[in-house]
This record gives structure tokens, C-alpha cells and sequence, in this order.
């Protein structure tokens, strides 16, 4: 009788764990059908690309390409958010802080990216888990140029000319913590010479001032420096790439004069955490037609930036190498926001 009864319990239990189990994946079933139906009628309303910089810069011309040719691959449009401030951390906290579903998308400099690890001492993000990698999309490298009344025409040359003149020359960048700021930091540390650095507020008025000669020079992004080297009115001493560009193929590498100096902004797009993977591989590819498409590259050329695409895994792994090499770059300069 006993074991009658104890037969009936063990049962009942078997039937109640079944029901469990057959609930729980009812449960999951619902909610992948529910993740798959969302996926696949993505995107059914306009996808946010948010930029930390203000409009009219690199990034914001490139994510405004970027935006348009995607919108017609979709059929769905893009549009650029530019929420600039506190170097492009209120940007990233807004992505990090919206939801995983595809629709709020970041243009965000790579660099930046890792260099804010370093420069703020406390972030509202973490860099790393509170996002996820899409991929990379661009290079671009930086350009060093000085004023031709320097009478240095070569990196060795101005190298020479701040030796003579200990801490006397001085050097715009568009502004404290920037990549500008921290490539020029690093070329000093690696050359050995002592320039007072000079902030402004962005690429153009740091290239003025090296214009008007209040300042020595400056590493700046590619357009405003290479319109002005084609002009005549400022001398291309190098790029911060590992080989020279093609917008500027006259123009050295600054390694070349300066072995183991490389400094490059990378941009690429990243979504909030916990985007699913689905829809992960499905921007991958689309960024990766877009970039790979033959009118963008004339939109590169023309921002001096070089096409890129990689794996998520890949970007995630560049990340992560990024930042402990800004966060060095950071030290090397003793730049502080906080």
C-alpha cells in the first residue's frame, strides 16, 4: 500500500515538473517568437544615429553619409541625433541608457571612446559592457602641420627646432583630452621635446591659430589641414597612420622620421547592450554595404578617411586594445577633466 502511495506522489511530481518544463518553454518559445517577429520586420520605424559632436565636424559628415545611403538599403530612414558636450560622454550615456532593439544606434570615435576611460574619473557607462560592438566603419588619420615661418619642413626638422628652443614653441590642439591633444603629447614623449600645449574649441580654430602663427603647430583632422597644405599656407610635416594616405601621398608618415609613432581615429557603430545577436549580424552587413559602396568612397576621400569594416568580435577585441593605449596617452599628458 505504502509503495502505492509513494508511486502516486512521485507521479504527481513527474507530471508537475513536466508542466513546469512545458510551461517554461512555452514561455521561451513565446518570447524568441515574439524576438523573431520583431527582427523580422526590423526596422518598421526610423533608427537613430546618435553623434557626440556637433554638426559639420568629420564625424557628423560621415554619420550623415553613413545615415543616407543606409536609409535607402533599409528602406527605412536613419537619422543623425547630434548630442555633443562633455566630449561625446552625454552622447554614449544616452546609447547606453536607451533600449537594445536596433533603433538608437552610436557613431562613436573609437578613440574617444577608450581615451574617456582614462580622462574622466568616473563615467555614468562602462565603455565596454554597456555596449554593443556593430563594427568599425572608418580610419582617419590626423596630419601635422606647422607654420612656414618655423623653417622646419620635415618632422626631423621641427624636432631640431624645439630642441634649440627648450619649451619656447607652442601647439594648438582642439582641445584638452582630445586626439589631437594626446597624438601630440605622444609625438613629444617619443621625440623627446618640450612645446606648451594651447586648447581651443575644435579642429579650424586650433589650424587658425598655427595659421596666424600664435602657435608652432598642431596634429589636425585631414580636411582643414590638407586644404590649407594645398594652399601653401601651412607645410604638411606627416601623417599619424602606419602608411600614407592616399588623399595626401606627397605627405611622409610622421614614422618615417619618427619609428613606432602611429595615432589613428577610428569611428565605428555601436547599439546598447543586449542587442540581439540576430540583429547584431543583420547591421554588420548592411554598415559593411554601405561602406564598401563606390560613391561613399568619394565621401571619404573627401574627409581624408580611409573605408574599414570588421566582425563585431573583431571591433569588440579593438576596443579593448584601445583603451589601455589611451588610457597610457592620457597619463603621458596629464590631462584632466574632472
Amino acid at each position: 500500500m505504502k509503495s502505492h502511495h509513494h508511486d502516486t506522489r512521485a507521479s504527481a511530481r513527474r507530471t508537475a515538473s513536466k508542466l513546469a518544463y512545458a510551461l517554461t518553454v512555452f514561455a521561451a518559445l513565446g518570447v524568441t517568437a515574439g524576438n523573431a517577429h520583431a527582427q523580422a520586420d526590423y526596422p518598421n520605424k526610423p533608427i537613430r544615429l546618435v553623434v557626440g559632436f556637433t554638426a559639420g565636424g568629420i564625424s557628423d559628415v560621415l554619420a550623415r553619409a553613413l545615415a543616407a545611403k543606409i536609409s535607402t538599403q533599409l528602406g527605412q530612414q536613419v537619422v543623425v541625433d547630434n548630442k555633443p558636450g562633455a566630449g561625446t560622454t552625454i552622447a554614449a550615456d544616452f546609447v547606453a541608457k536607451s533600449a537594445p532593439d536596433g533603433y538608437t544606434l552610436f557613431l562613436q570615435d573609437m578613440t574617444t571612446h577608450a581615451i574617456n576611460v582614462g580622462l574622466y574619473k568616473k563615467l555614468p557607462y562602462d565603455s565596454v559592457k554597456d555596449f554593443t560592438p556593430v563594427g568599425l566603419v572608418a580610419s582617419t588619420p590626423l596630419m601635422m602641420v606647422d607654420n612656414p615661418s618655423l623653417q622646419a619642413k620635415t618632422v626631423k626638422e621641427l624636432i631640431a627646432v624645439a630642441k634649440a628652443k627648450p619649451g619656447q614653441l607652442a601647439y594648438a590642439s582642439s582641445g584638452n583630452g582630445t586626439v589631437p591633444h594626446l597624438a601630440a603629447e605622444t609625438f613629444k614623449n617619443l621625440a623627446g621635446i618640450d612645446a606648451v600645449h594651447v586648447p581651443f574649441k575644435g579642429s579650424a580654430p586650433a589650424i587658425q591659430a598655427v595659421l596666424a602663427g600664435d602657435t608652432a603647430f598642431t596634429f589636425s583632422t585631414m580636411p582643414p589641414a590638407l586644404s590649407q597644405v594645398k594652399a601653401g599656407k601651412l607645410i604638411g610635416l606627416g601623417v599619424t597612420t602606419a602608411k600614407r594616405v592616399a588623399t595626401a601621398p606627397d605627405v611622409p608618415t610622421v614614422a618615417e622620421s619618427l619609428p613606432g609613432f602611429e595615432f589613428v581615429l577610428y569611428s565605428g557603430i555601436l547599439a546598447p547592450k543586449g542587442l540581439p545577436q540576430a540583429l547584431v549580424t543583420r547591421l554588420n552587413s548592411e554598415f559593411a554595404k554601405t561602406v564598401a559602396a563606390a560613391d561613399m568612397h568619394l565621401i571619404y576621400g573627401n574627409l581624408g578617411a580611409e573605408p574599414l569594416t570588421d566582425t563585431p568580435a573583431e571591433f569588440s577585441a579593438h576596443i579593448n586594445r584601445e583603451i589601455p593605449k589611451m588610457v597610457q596617452a592620457v597619463k603621458l599628458s596629464g590631462a584632466t577633466v574632472d
